[in-house]
């Protein structure tokens, strides 16, 4: 009865909802390094050309000077936003139920959550 109204009890009567609500709510600043992400992959790396010196040569096609100006400046905000997303990932889906004795499996287990915003928001462009 020592525990009766704690943030442990509660946490564990509420079920699957905080670690649902949490994870889909980590995804949508999560969709600026996702983004960025998907900007490398489609953008970037389909490129022939990986320096502005290779835009001189005749056989290139697919080979955009915006692109590769764009690239490193993606790149950095990509690592920096990234280690920020991770990080909150760590403390609320593993810091915070360690802490206050939540099932970590089901915070763990929301954590595919994060990308739905993101897939949202690109079916719907």
């Amino acid at each position: 009865m020592g525990t009766y109204g704690t943030e442990a009890s509660a946490g564990r009567k509420a079920g699957l909802w905080p670690p649902v609500a949490a994870n889909l709510g980590l995804g949508i600043p999560a969709i600026v390094p996702l983004y960025l992400a998907r900007w490398l992959l489609t953008e970037y790396l389909p490129m022939d050309c990986r320096s502005v010196a290779d835009l001189a040569k005749p056989d290139l096609v697919n080979c955009g000077y915006h692109t590769l100006d764009h690239a490193p400046i993606v790149m950095l905000a990509l690592a920096v936003t990234g280690l920020f997303g991770l990080a909150a990932v760590v403390v609320i889906d593993i810091v915070l139920p360690l802490r206050h004795g939540l099932r970590l499996s089901w915070w763990l287990g929301a954590a595919v959550l994060i990308p739905v915003p993101f897939l949202l928001a690109l079916a719907l462009s």
